[in-house]
């Protein structure tokens, strides 16, 4: 009885390793998740129960990523890729979400497309937003993209060419500014969190102005959220002002500025420029002072006729005794040590402009940060040559190196904010945040600014190079997580010792040799063995 026992169980027990080993093969190739294409080994072919299933050549991961590049380049729209929810669906935006696929999101960028940079009011197609951050998450701070989730809140659009276009995919419709629109978001954010809980990341982008600070200043303080365009560029130019301290050696305290540009990104950049003034002991009325903006309707003064938004009114100070109709005169007179464009209007930062900062200040400090290249207010040649090389200069916008009449070769610091929000985003996700305070985006400047290497400096560079993004991105996430654990911000306990390792164990695998499967990458059908 009992060998006859032993007979039956043998087969059946091999059959269904068999059997289990095939199944779990052939869920593998078939899932986004876990699919090595033409990478799997013969080994793991003949195992896995895929011998035959794929071409027989075996490819390097290397070889498999220039043609998925190569494929990436043919795809045009992102529209594909993420959740839109429009102003009809007030009221449902949970059950929406409920039909995304992935249920563990830690990250989500949201957009409503009013204010796309350098392209204005993109309504629906503003889409390619959201997707390209939620990229660079993966890219430079290696956060998973299962986790990641693009939305695009759609409430019309005020681009009178896409309302005539009937192949527009959005609502057409001028923008709601009505109670609706603030409602939609409302629930758009508890819906967040109510699915995928406190601790998730909300980054808002390219909203208009208006709507971008009202939502920073609503929201920060009850969820895990931040405005890439408000704090993300404030920070990374906080971090190219640090840099250009350390070869001046003068501190950002006894500066003066001029912002060509007063709205979100001026504000946001003067702001952090303010915080850091006061951490040096300096009242925030003195440090208010040492900032001045001009936007299309002149020098912000106070009393002046045209309307001057409450958030720019800290920067509104009594009119000069000159006059000041252009910026060049708003240079001659206020002589500022730094001038920051970020009016996206193009080249504003003339050769007037640039020869009289260059006149003003033995070591100028001239960022022209407005994107794309066209919008930006000079180039790297016309500053570095019209200053004789003696400005200190970052882009928006990447600029190629320019070599002066005496043969030195200067490149440009790119203030690109992919060095600053990736490793925000990590050391959040990571470490368990649900607010993020301003505090953190000056803790990142710092820390972006320490990773500059003398050698850098003295090519004329303000940020690292870019090549090292991830690995700038994983040193700035490290003195976040200090910041937050010495705060009580952080709810990962307990607290790791090695902070590094513990975000590295925490990183998504991109190679197939250090990518070791768990319960999560399995899909379902995988992980039961078949009926017999």
């Amino acid at each position: 009885m009992l060998s006859r026992l032993k007979l039956n169980v043998r087969p059946c027990a091999y059959f269904s390793r068999c059997m289990h080993t095939v199944e779990k093969g052939r869920p593998l190739m078939l899932s986004p998740r876990t699919n090595k294409g033409m990478a799997f080994t013969l080994e793991e072919r003949q195992i896995l129960g895929l011998h035959g299933l794929l071409p027989p050549k075996i490819e390097t991961q290397d070889v498999q990523a220039m043609r998925f590049k190569k494929n990436l380049e043919r795809i045009r729209s992102p529209l594909t890729k993420g959740v839109f929810i429009s102003i009809l669906d007030k009221g449902h935006v949970r059950s929406i979400l409920d039909n995304w696929p992935e249920t563990n999101i830690k990250a989500v960028v949201v957009t409503d497309g009013e204010r796309i940079l350098g392209l204005g009011d993109l309504g629906v197609y503003g889409m390619g937003i959201p997707v390209g951050k939620l990229c660079l998450y993966t890219t430079c701070a290696g956060i998973d993209p299962r986790g990641c989730l693009p939305v695009c809140i759609d409430v019309g659009t005020d681009n009178e060419t896409l309302l005539k276009d009937p192949f527009y995919l959005g609502l057409y419709q001028k923008r709601d500014h009505s109670h609706h629109y603030d409602e939609l978001i409302d629930e758009f954010m508890e819906a967040i969190v109510n699915k995928y809980g406190r601790s998730t990341l909300i980054q808002f982008e390219d909203f208009g102005n208006h709507n971008a600070f009202r939502f920073l200043k609503k929201y920060k303080d009850k969820y895990c959220t931040f405005n890439d365009d408000i704090q993300g560029t404030a920070s990374v130019a906080l971090a190219g002002l640090f840099s250009a301290q350390r070869v001046i050696q003068k501190p950002i305290t006894e500066h003066r500025y001029l912002f060509l540009g007063a709205g979100e990104a001026a504000l946001g950049i003067a702001d952090l420029i303010v915080m850091s003034m006061k951490e040096t002991g300096m009242p925030e009325e003195e440090a208010q002072k040492k900032i001045w903006m001009f936007d299309k309707f002149g020098l912000i003064c106070e009393g002046r006729s045209e309307a001057i938004e409450g958030n720019q009114e800290a920067y509104a100070h009594p009119a000069p005794d000159k006059s000041t109709k252009t910026f060049l005169d708003a240079v001659n007179v206020l002589q500022p040590t730094t001038i920051i464009g970020v009016a996206g209007a193009g080249r504003l930062f003339t050769k007037e402009v640039i020869s009289a900062m260059g006149r003003i200040n033995e070591r100028p400090i001239i960022f022209a940060l407005s994107n794309p290249t066209t919008q930006a207010e000079c180039t790297a040649e016309e500053a570095y040559t019209l200053t004789e090389g003696r400005c200190l200069f970052a882009c928006g916008s990447p600029f190629d190196p320019v070599t002066l009449p005496d043969g030195r070769v200067l490149k440009s610091g790119q203030g690109n904010n992919a060095y600053i929000f990736p490793g925000v985003a990590l050391a959040v996700i990571v470490f368990g945040v649900r607010k993020i305070s301003d505090q953190v985006f000056l803790e990142a400047a710092k820390a972006l600014a320490d990773q500059v290497t003398n050698e850098e400096l003295a090519e004329g560079l303000l940020y690292p190079n870019l090549s090292n993004i991830r690995e700038v991105s994983i040193n700035t996430a490290v003195k976040i997580a200090e910041f937050l654990y010495a705060n009580g911000l952080a709810l990962e306990y307990p607290e790791p010792k090695d902070k590094r390792k513990f975000l590295l164990s925490k990183m998504w695998k991109t190679n197939y040799e250090s990518f070791v499967p768990d319960i999560y990458d399995w899909p379902e059908s995988a992980t039961r063995l078949p009926s017999l």
